[in-house]
């Protein structure tokens, strides 16, 4: 009969997982991607690890109203939540695409609490 092997980092001593909550970020990047379909809003650290990510459709939003702005705002408030809780007090947003979500991304952001040090690759697009 085979005896069964030893887990080392098993759920139950709690081991999974620490080292994620241990992590410290003062300073990042936010990208927000606005396509006409979907936003999505990626959280990494100043060289470029992920920390966190949202999107329109892991919100919950489906078909055309993924593409929304509430949609849009509602993304980047899950994706900046997480690192506002690890420590992040500024960062960079560099913004493409011209989805109509740009703008309430941007506002969700700035409602944070985050410093913004400068935007990237913000200009408009004419309608």
């Amino acid at each position: 009969m085979a005896k069964p092997i030893p887990r080392i980092g098993s759920r139950r001593n709690g081991r999974i997982g620490s080292r994620k909550s241990a992590r410290r970020i003062p300073k990042g990047v936010i990208h927000v991607q606005a396509s006409f379909n979907n936003t999505i809003v990626t959280v990494t650290d100043v060289r470029g690890r992920v920390v966190s990510w949202s999107s329109a459709g892991t919100c919950g939003f489906r078909g055309t109203r993924r593409g929304t702005p509430f949609a849009a705002q509602t993304a980047a408030g899950n994706a900046i939540r997480t690192v506002v809780d690890q420590g992040m007090q500024r960062a960079e947003v560099m913004i493409k695409g011209p989805g109509l979500g740009r703008d309430a991304a941007l506002r969700a952001i700035r409602r944070s609490g985050i410093l913004l040090s400068f935007r990237t690759g913000c200009n408009s697009y004419a309608t």
